[in-house]
């Protein structure tokens, strides 16, 4: 059994404000909601939504300005230059990344990456399963699920290595567009099978970074487990201080 590690609610509350100035939901330029408003939407403490608005401000989403409030920024420039996992995943053509194709099918979707999807618990999904190498030892186990629908018509049930990345197949495929990536990091004790693909003994756990790439829209296209073996990351941000 695997045990996810839940973010602190203050990040939880981050992210959720954060979706909503990507969705246009609070555009930018726009006051959020006040910190009573806050507290009433979503049943939380005044601390709790503070350190929110504090961890949003800090990361460049919003902006006090005297007489006006809290400001909607948008989209931090700096957020365009860090590398994310997600445009990994999109963009990987797996014929030519060190790795195997570990898994690929149909399966009934965990629920955790069904509520990423927006589908019914034991819902079928198709799934693509990769092993990334480094120096030929196990470094990333990518698993990668699509509603079924989107999935017919493609090669992501078939067993060939993709040749282009699967942003790339499915928008020439299928004419949907991905507009936008979700990250959620947590960390976990991999079960039996992902533990043996990356190698790890007993103990050791992942860091676990949820991928969900929406369109427009915000309907939900794809959404993939990234597991990375916690003893052989190191997470480093640099900011500066106001």
């Amino acid at each position: 059994m695997a045990y996810e590690v839940e973010a602190p609610k203050y990040v939880r509350l981050a992210q959720t404000i954060q979706r909503r100035i990507e969705d246009g939901t609070y555009a930018p330029g726009t006051r959020v909601p006040s910190e009573n408003q806050l507290v009433q939407a979503f049943g939380m403490s005044r601390p709790t939504v503070v350190r929110a608005l504090e961890l949003l401000k800090r990361d460049g989403w919003l902006e006090s300005r005297q007489g006006y409030g809290t400001l909607v920024r948008g989209r931090p420039a700096v957020i365009e230059e860090k590398d994310r996992r997600g445009l990994d995943v999109l963009a990987r053509d797996e014929s030519r990344t060190p790795g195997r194709l570990v898994e690929v099918g149909e399966v009934e979707i965990p629920a955790r990456m069904a509520s990423a999807l927006g589908l019914p618990k034991n819902a079928k999904a198709a799934m693509r399963r990769f092993l990334v190498e480094e120096d030929g030892e196990p470094a990333e186990l990518v698993s990668s699920y699509f509603p079924a629908g989107l999935a017919e018509g493609t090669d992501l049930t078939g067993g060939g290595a993709l040749t282009t990345g699967v942003r790339e197949h499915l928008e020439a495929r299928k004419k949907v567009r991905f507009d936008h990536v979700t990250e959620r990091v947590s960390a976990r004790l991999p079960d039996a099978a992902e533990a043996a693909l990356l190698g790890l003994p007993d103990g050791v756990p992942v860091l676990s970074v949820l991928v969900i790439a929406c369109d427009a829209s915000g309907q939900a296209l794809q959404a993939s487990d990234v597991l990375l073996p916690a003893d052989r990351q190191e997470l480093e941000d640099t900011y500066r201080l106001s």
